[in-house]
């Protein structure tokens, strides 16, 4: 194992510090494992709480800030957050507006977020939750009761974020996250395995030469192994599997993304395939980012996602930002 780490017990606790001493905008709380915007609670403000296990960086730590989250609670590697987390994070950002959990659908984060939030409405916080469930694999994969949620929670917390930036109501942020996650949806490819630094060596193996074909940001499996295909060919099979359960009607934005370790010129290459292939098949783009943003630890690989935005969703992802991962129009 070739890792820089000190030893596995303490990598999410070290990096941690490290996002702390990086980001003095930012309270990172390293015993509690909570990352909180330095200005929450902000008066009249919505407050949006994500998290789920490290190991997927930026996600979720690296979007707090003005014009996404107010707060992320990071769990072991690969493992949910705990309850607590959650509830210490609600109650830092809590302005009386209320509190939206958003969370990934994964069966550790869904039964720890829904603990947390009856603990928190019990504290006199008012919480709602939504869940991203856009993952077309597979279903009922491992660690899921139903689609895994992948890449529309960056479309989730950005939009959501910038609603409830501008002062608007729980009800309507909460539907709006509702809206981008019914709208959005996304496939992964796995060139290579992941390795976790308790184990130390890979966890799946993948023989040189072939690839995966929709596989989970922890490594799950995917719908079939393949010989090794060219950039053009995985974008072929990966968006007309987007587009064959989305079928958008309007314009898209689009996310392509990379599992840890692949290139951004490898990204960027592969992001011309995917624009050919939408302007093959008639979709408009509204929006692309392209870079490493949902990860899996060291895994080579990509994900594409689209989600179909009206002007408003447009209007919203356009909004200034300013996080560790994530920053414009400021």
């Amino acid at each position: 194992m070739r890792m820089l780490i000190n030893v596995p017990e303490t990598v999410v606790a070290d990096g941690l510090r490290g996002m702390a001493a990086a980001h003095p905008d930012l309270v990172v709380d390293v015993d509690n494992r909570v990352v909180v915007r330095r200005d929450a609670p902000v008066a009249g403000k919505v407050g949006l709480v994500s998290g789920g296990g490290s190991g997927h960086e930026p996600l979720h730590a690296g979007f707090v800030g003005p014009g996404m989250l107010s707060a992320a609670c990071p769990g072991e590697v690969f493992t949910s957050p705990v309850p607590d987390q959650m509830v210490r994070a609600a109650a830092a950002v809590d302005s009386g507006s209320g509190v939206l959990f958003v969370v990934k659908n994964y069966t550790g984060d869904v039964l720890n977020f829904d603990m947390a939030a009856e603990l928190a409405e019990d504290e006199g916080v008012q919480v709602a939750r939504v869940l991203v469930d856009d993952d077309v694999a597979v279903a009922d994969s491992t660690f899921t009761a139903g689609r895994r949620g992948t890449g529309a929670t960056l479309f989730v917390e950005k939009i959501a974020g910038a609603l409830a930036d501008e002062g608007a109501p729980l009800e309507r942020v909460e539907a709006m996250a509702r809206r981008v996650n019914e709208s959005a949806r996304s496939f992964g490819v796995a060139l290579s395995s992941v390795t976790t630094p308790a184990k130390g060596t890979p966890t799946f193996d993948l023989p040189p030469g072939e690839l995966e074909l929709g596989i989970g940001i922890h490594g799950e499996p995917g719908r079939e192994r393949r010989p090794m295909m060219t950039s053009g060919e995985i974008a072929d099979v990966a968006v007309h599997a987007v587009l064959e359960d989305l079928r958008p009607a309007g314009p898209v934005l689009v996310l392509v993304n990379g599992m840890g370790a692949t290139p951004l010129l490898e990204l960027y290459g592969f992001n011309a395939e995917v624009q050919r292939v939408l302007s093959e098949r008639g979709v408009t783009v509204a929006r692309t980012l392209v870079g490493n943003y949902v990860t899996s630890l060291d895994m080579a690989g990509c994900s594409v996602t689209l989600c179909q935005v009206d002007e408003e969703m447009v209007r919203l992802w356009d909004a200034p930002v300013q996080t560790p991962a994530l920053r414009w129009g400021r």
